[in-house]
């Protein structure tokens, strides 16, 4: 009986033994494969980081790579298209026929979405001119330039700009603000319980729509100012002289001009003797016979008047 106790006794240690043995190893593989997982989404995480990171300062080196030199967060922005410019071209060409060349040009500036302003003429003949004023968009400026100097011959050519953005963007804010003003006036008006309150408050609120309007006026100037660009065109025909006549100085020149007024001088007085000779004959033969009968009367022969004896002498007393 002892024996098989002992027995059976050595049989249940070693199964325990078998069986903490058995539950060891499971915990170890179990906590070797979580290490093992864990790793794995660590370095899955850490290549998953690393690639937009990359691609990121890829991406940034790029940017930077693309984008203009000095230019950061804060920097303004000055692209042209967002800017206000006024722009002006004064041109002159010389055309073989002055009226054919203006049809063209008012084609020209029609066909870009312009109009003419003005339309001047001068003569009909070789030298004759003709002043355009042409207003065509901002867009299509230096387009409309180029084409009307491909009319003729260009002579002469100015443009000129003026940027008026600032000024634009203080008119919106003075327009903003005194908008403002109007609609307070307005709430103040609806809210007058008095004549005199009621007076005060139409008056006012007239003279901030005043202002209001002369703002607008002037944004809608600027407005078209920028919308549309002006070109004052000069066709000038063959014999039409390109440049006007410098000023000129010296003895030689005042020569030239003295002579030339004493010859204008003399012609006037040569025009006004021409004019009044027929009335000078026509009153002046008259007039120097009837001088000449006055004179003849004056020298007449007077009445000769009878000649007395001389009184006569006393004789002299002779002494005693």
């Amino acid at each position: 009986m002892t024996t098989m106790g002992a027995g059976m006794d050595g049989q249940a240690g070693r199964r325990r033994s078998a069986l903490l043995a058995a539950t060891t190893l499971a915990a170890a593989l179990a906590l070797t494969g979580c290490g093992a997982g864990d790793s794995g989404a660590q370095d899955t995480a850490g290549k998953a980081a690393e690639a937009p990171a990359a691609n990121g300062g890829e991406a940034g080196r790029d940017a930077a790579a693309g984008a203009p030199e000095g230019a950061g967060a804060g920097a303004p922005d000055l692209q042209v298209d967002q800017r206000a410019i006024i722009y002006t071209g004064k041109m002159r060409v010389q055309v073989d026929n002055v009226d054919s060349a203006a049809r063209e040009a008012a084609a020209v500036a029609t066909q870009a979405g312009g109009f003419i302003g003005g339309d001047q003429r001068r003569s009909a003949d070789a030298d004759a001119v003709a002043e355009l004023e042409l207003r065509v968009p901002a867009a299509k400026f230096t387009v409309v330039v180029e084409e009307i100097a491909k009319l003729g011959r260009q002579q002469s050519r100015q443009i000129d700009t003026q940027d008026v953005t600032e000024e634009t963007v203080d008119l919106e804010a003075r327009i903003t603000s005194q908008r403002a003003r109007v609609e307070s006036a307005r709430r103040l008006l609806s809210r007058a319980t008095s004549i005199t309150d009621l007076v005060s408050l139409e008056n006012e609120l007239g003279r901030r729509e005043a202002d209001l309007a002369s703002l607008e006026a002037k944004k809608r100037r600027l407005a078209d100012l920028t919308a549309l660009s002006t070109i004052t065109v000069s066709l000038a025909g063959p014999a039409a002289k390109d440049t006007e006549e410098e000023a000129e100085t010296g003895f030689l020149v005042g020569l030239r001009g003295g002579w030339k007024a004493f010859v204008v001088s003399m012609t006037v007085l040569l025009t006004v003797l021409g004019a009044l000779l027929p009335w000078l004959v026509a009153l002046g033969v008259p007039l120097a016979a009837l001088l000449v009968v006055l004179r003849r009367r004056r020298k007449s022969p007077a009445l000769v008047a009878p000649v007395s004896a001389p009184p006569p002498v006393p004789a002299t007393r002779s002494a005693p």
